[in-house]
């Protein structure tokens, strides 16, 4: 009993300081959305100029995610996710302190490639660190870190919205505060015992051994491909929802509904917990059966949000609705249960890579997303409420009649190979 115990308290202290990772994530990309409309007037900015910085910020976690996902499969979850916090730091100091306009693409370019490094890497740290049939709650557990991330972004940023520039330093400073902390809590994190395990036995292989590159040739054909493929698609199209509303909201309210920035923090403020109930809900059905009708409860709200402003027109009010409707239907079906699936996957050596790869293609859609979002919301608001709607819909089809079918086989392979391996004994 004891070490069942011990086990469990193990388990969640990975998956408080790994999801830590999805706190910063959601606290910065959040952040930043308020804090570049914060800067505008000190620094000069301009709204193509807001969109490039924001676009930078999701193509750094692309990046970020592509290499750091590879490099925690070949050198350990641990060292890899201790020394990005540490390029985290350097990026985000530069936002805080931010004279200019090259020291926020700067700043935004290295705090991206931080991050992206840092979430593929501590997901699979919690993953392997799970008791078993709690995997997925765990998992999901980061959703709840990163609704509080954005909880407290909002919150900062509501209360600093009258303070121009210096509201934008402290929106940064409190991530800068808060990634010291997890720097300084990590370094008691142990390396995962499954990739450790793992590690020995590849290398272990005769006579010449299993090369790191053959683990990776794993994710070209059959089955993985399959899931790479699909998971790719499905997180990159239905993330471009969530992602517009939380680097451009404020942008939304302000520049197209003519809100006050004060309104839109508001809003998110308010929205925020509704989707950290949301999220605790799905940690609670998500090992079992209800994961999928939950799957599209969460499609179904998303959808009516993007549909109302796009019948009805883009102001305040339709815009509020589509922000409650993203916030509680993302807990559901956006990605929370990515972030489930890419674990359920692939094998262990190459569990951060097939993650990283997913991720950063999402993350480089969108990024060009991003890079004309502002200029498409100023010339048609209703136009951009259509693209977000069919991003919707298209998620949902793929994960449906792509994701949940392999998943499904996949289990039924598990369980057939666990029989034979019964008879056998």
């Amino acid at each position: 009993m004891a070490i069942t115990e011990n086990t469990s308290r193990r388990a969640w202290r990975t998956a408080v300081l790994g999801g830590m990772a999805s706190y910063m994530d959601a606290a910065t990309i959040v952040g930043t959305g308020t804090a570049l409309v914060l800067y505008k007037q000190h620094l000069g900015l301009t709204p193509l100029m807001i969109g490039a910085a924001s676009s930078i910020l999701t193509l750094g976690l692309a990046i970020g995610a592509l290499f750091g996902g590879r490099l925690g499969d070949l050198l350990g979850r641990r060292r890899v996710f201790t020394y990005d916090l540490v390029v985290f730091l350097v990026g985000l100091l530069l936002l805080a302190f931010a004279g200019s306009p090259w020291m926020i693409f700067v700043g935004v370019a290295i705090t991206g490639l931080a991050m992206g490094a840092d979430i593929p890497t501590s997901l699979a740290l919690v993953a392997e660190e799970a008791p078993q049939g709690r995997r997925a709650r765990l998992v999901a557990f980061s959703q709840v870190l990163w609704s509080c991330g954005g909880l407290a972004a909002y919150l900062i940023a509501f209360l600093v919205s009258d303070l121009s520039a210096t509201g934008a330093r402290i929106i940064y400073l409190h991530v800068v505060v808060v990634a010291i902390v997890v720097l300084i809590l990590r370094q008691r994190l142990r390396e995962s015992e499954e990739w450790v395990r793992e590690r020995e036995r590849q290398q272990a292989q005769a006579p010449a051994g299993v090369s790191r590159g053959d683990s990776l040739r794993r994710l070209t054909s059959g089955p993985l491909l399959g899931a790479v493929v699909g998971l790719g698609l499905f997180y990159a199209i239905g993330n471009l929802v969530a992602n517009t509303f939380g680097q451009f909201q404020t942008f939304l309210f302000t520049e197209v509904a003519g809100a006050a920035v004060s309104t839109a923090t508001l809003v998110g403020l308010l929205a925020y917990p509704l989707g950290f109930i949301t999220v605790l809900i799905f940690m609670k059905f998500v090992d079992g059966p209800a994961r999928m009708p939950l799957y599209t409860l969460g499609v179904l709200i998303m959808a009516t949000g993007a549909a109302i402003p796009l019948i009805v027109g883009v102001n305040t009010v339709t815009l509020i609705i589509l922000k409650f409707c993203i916030t509680v239907g993302a807990g559901f079906a956006g990605e929370v249960i990515f972030k489930v699936w890419a674990q359920e996957f692939f094998p262990t050596l190459i569990r951060g890579t097939a993650q990283g790869i997913a991720i950063a293609f999402t993350r480089f859609v969108a990024a060009g997303f991003a890079l004309v979002t502002p200029v498409i919301a100023e010339s048609s608001p209703r136009a951009l409420m259509g693209v977000l709607l069919c991003a919707v819909l298209i998620a949902a089809v793929i994960g449906w009649t792509w994701i949940f079918p392999m998943r499904r086989r996949a289990l039924a392979a598990e369980q057939s190979a666990a029989e034979q391996e019964e008879l056998t004994r």
